[in-house]
C-alpha cells in the first residue's frame, strides 16, 4: 500500500478543493440588483427585502401564504383535448406542454383551490406565469368554469390572481373562445350574488385583460404590476411617440380610475377578507382564535 497515494494526496486535495454549492441559493432582484438568500426571500413572500419589488410567486406558494395555516383543498379541473389543432412551431405543442409540466410541476397554467382566509371561506384561482407565460388555453377556461361552479355550489366568494401573457397561440381560435367562456363564469357568480375579486399581478396582458381579469366587482393590483392589452413597446412602435413614465403600471392605472386598490402582497389577506365581508354584509373578521372576552365577567373582575 502506498500511503502517499492513499492518504496524503486525498488529504491535500480535500484541503484545496472547492465545495460545490447549489446554484439556486441566491436570487438577484431584477429591480435593484440585490442578491437575496432564497429562504429570506421565501419568508418575505417573494418580495425584495431591499426595494419591495414583487417577484413572481407560484400559485401553491401563494395559497400557502393566503389560506389559514397554509391549508387548502385543490379543486380538480377537467382535462381538455391535447393539441386539437396539431400545432407545431419550433417544437410540437405536446412537447412544449410536457416541458412546462416538468419545469413547474403543474398540469397547466391555472390552479383552483378552496379554503378559509381569517375564517372566511373562499374559492381562489391563480395563474402560473412560469407555465408557458400563464397563457390562456382551454385548461384555463375549464379552471375558471370549475372555480365559479364550486363557488356557487358552496356559496363562497371567488378571488382570481391573474398573471398571463395573453391567449395561447398553439390553441388558436379555441384559445380565443375562452374569453366568452370565462365571462360566462363571472356571470354565474353575479347571478348567484357572490363577490368576484380580481388581483392583477405582474404581468397581466392580452386576452386575459380583455376578459375575466377586468370584470371584478373590485379590482386590486400588486405594486408596479404591468397591466395592459398591448404592451408599451408595441404601442410606442405603433404611434411613434414616447409614453408617459409608469404607463400601464398599477399605480398609473389606479390614478386614472381603472383600479380600485394597489395592495402589498403581505397585506392581501386582510384586504380580501375586509372587502368580501363588507360586500356580503358580514361583521369584521376576528383575527384571533380566542373567543371575545365576556363583558359581564370583566365587569365583575
Amino acid at each position: 500500500m502506498n500511503w502517499i497515494s492513499n492518504y496524503v494526496r486525498p488529504k491535500i486535495n480535500s484541503l484545496f478543493s472547492r465545495r460545490e454549492t447549489p446554484d439556486n441559493l441566491w436570487t438577484k432582484c431584477a429591480e435593484c440588483g440585490t442578491m437575496l438568500f432564497h429562504r429570506e426571500l421565501a419568508d418575505n413572500l417573494n418580495v425584495c427585502t431591499s426595494c419591495d419589488h414583487h417577484m413572481a410567486i407560484t400559485p401553491r406558494d401563494r395559497f400557502k401564504a393566503l389560506f389559514d395555516g397554509g391549508i387548502f383543498t385543490e379543486v380538480k379541473v377537467p382535462e381538455p383535448v391535447v393539441d386539437p389543432l396539431h400545432f407545431r412551431d419550433q417544437k410540437k405543442y405536446p412537447e412544449r406542454l410536457r416541458a412546462a409540466q416538468k419545469a413547474t410541476g403543474e398540469r397547466d397554467a391555472m390552479v383552483v383551490a378552496e379554503g378559509e382566509i381569517l375564517r372566511t371561506p373562499f374559492v381562489a384561482v391563480a395563474q402560473d406565469f412560469a407555465f408557458m407565460a400563464g397563457s390562456m388555453g382551454m385548461f384555463v377556461g375549464n379552471a375558471m368554469i370549475v372555480g365559479a361552479q364550486t363557488a356557487v355550489k358552496h356559496k363562497r366568494p371567488m378571488v382570481v390572481f391573474c398573471a398571463a401573457g395573453g391567449a395561447r397561440m398553439q390553441e388558436g381560435i379555441l384559445s380565443l373562445m375562452q374569453m366568452p367562456r370565462t365571462t360566462v363564469a363571472v356571470q354565474m357568480l353575479r347571478e348567484a350574488g357572490l363577490p368576484y375579486i380580481v388581483v392583477l399581478t405582474h404581468p397581466t396582458t392580452g386576452g386575459v385583460t380583455a376578459s375575466y381579469a377586468m370584470l371584478g366587482d373590485v379590482q386590486i393590483a400588486e405594486p408596479n404590476a404591468l397591466i395592459c392589452f398591448a404592451g408599451p413597446r408595441v404601442i410606442e412602435q405603433t404611434i411613434r411617440e414616447k409614453l408617459p413614465e409608469g404607463f400601464q403600471r398599477a399605480e398609473y392605472l389606479l390614478d386614472h380610475g381603472m383600479l380600485d386598490r394597489v395592495t402589498h402582497r403581505k397585506a392581501m389577506r386582510d384586504e380580501l377578507v375586509t372587502i368580501v365581508r363588507m360586500l356580503q354584509g358580514l361583521s369584521a373578521a376576528v383575527k384571533a382564535d380566542l373567543p371575545a372576552p365576556d363583558g359581564k365577567a370583566a365587569a365583575k373582575a
